[in-house]
């Protein structure tokens, strides 16, 4: 996967782009993701992502995806994913792709498309990872193969190790200013797009304060800000439907206010012009993770490599009738 993706990072945020404006459209479905938890490990999940992506894409299929924290300090990734797609004709199974490589390739090519639809270009003063895992290296990538325009960078993770690994990254990639930062407060001040890729479970950011200088935050991991920063911003999201549940932030806004004023719009609107970021006030993007993104990014893949002869073929997968 990593093969398909490498070096063809502006086409994948093209997919993306793509299938949010399906989505947008009205042209998928997209069913509530089901978590399976485990009751003696709260921190473990495996979560279902079904999805029809519709218009010429017209393509179904499933993302199961695992997340278990522990993994690494194991030397394992915290997450590992397979993902079906099926042929929206006949319904068969086409393709089973490993999915990890293409669930972060998605979530980063979403998180760099919504800061450039709310920074208005692709320019930052400083860009602060707050978690220094898979998804951050992604995003970094992004950034790089998009030929964002950056100052400088900064780095905070709760795991000393991880944020001296990844600062060493951003050098090799030729990244100038980076620097490891002692808090995620400290962090925050110093930057003027930020994001947050943790596996915080509940929110530890708690101060609106630290949106005061009217950053753009990336919430990819969706339970870093307590309620009264969510307050102090504006908030976009990619589907509120799916945002607003499993204790997300956005979710336990709407618990405290018992509305969804505070949600400004979704990416959706942001792409089609219908609402814009007010420049006077912080930026908050708190993505879900669409399953019908995906869809199109493993349909992006499975075709590249079919083009490129690698994978394998089963002929006889499905028995005759």
């Amino acid at each position: 996967m990593a093969r398909q993706i490498e070096g063809a990072r502006p086409d994948c945020m093209e997919a993306v782009r793509a299938a949010y404006l399906i989505h947008d459209a009205g042209q998928d479905s997209l069913p509530h993701s089901a978590f399976l938890r485990f009751p003696h490990r709260p921190a473990d999940r495996v979560i279902a992502l079904p999805a029809y992506l519709g218009a010429d894409a017209d393509l179904a299929g499933l993302k199961w995806i695992s997340s278990f924290p522990a993994n690494t300090g194991h030397g394992l990734n915290r997450a590992s994913a397979v993902l079906l797609l099926n042929d929206a004709t006949n319904g068969y199974a086409f393709a089973c792709l490993e999915s990890s490589l293409i669930s972060a390739a998605r979530t980063a090519a979403s998180a760099v498309l919504a800061a450039q639809e709310l920074v208005g270009s692709r320019t930052a003063r400083r860009i602060g990872f707050v978690g220094a895992g898979l998804i951050a290296s992604h995003v970094r990538a992004f950034f790089h193969d998009l030929d964002w325009s950056v100052g400088g960078y900064r780095v905070f993770d709760l795991v000393p190790d991880s944020a001296e690994r990844f600062a060493a990254e951003l050098a090799a990639s030729g990244a100038g200013d980076v620097a490891v930062s002692d808090s995620a407060e400290k962090l925050f001040a110093d930057c003027d797009l930020i994001v947050l890729a943790t596996v915080a479970g509940v929110p530890h950011l708690h101060d609106p304060a630290l949106l005061a200088h009217h950053p753009v935050v990336l919430h990819l991991s969706l339970r870093d800000l307590a309620p009264q920063v969510v307050l102090a911003a504006d908030n976009f999201t990619d589907d509120v439907e799916h945002a607003v549940r499993e204790r997300t932030s956005l979710h336990l806004t709407e618990q405290q206010e018992g509305h969804r004023g505070f949600l400004t719009g979704t990416l959706g609107d942001l792409l089609t012009g219908r609402v814009r970021r007010d420049p006077g006030r912080a930026a908050v993007f708190s993505p879900f993770g669409l399953g019908i993104l995906d869809l199109a990014v493993g349909r992006w893949v499975y075709d590249r490599a079919v083009a490129a002869g690698a994978g394998q073929s089963f002929p006889d997968f499905h028995p005759a009738r």
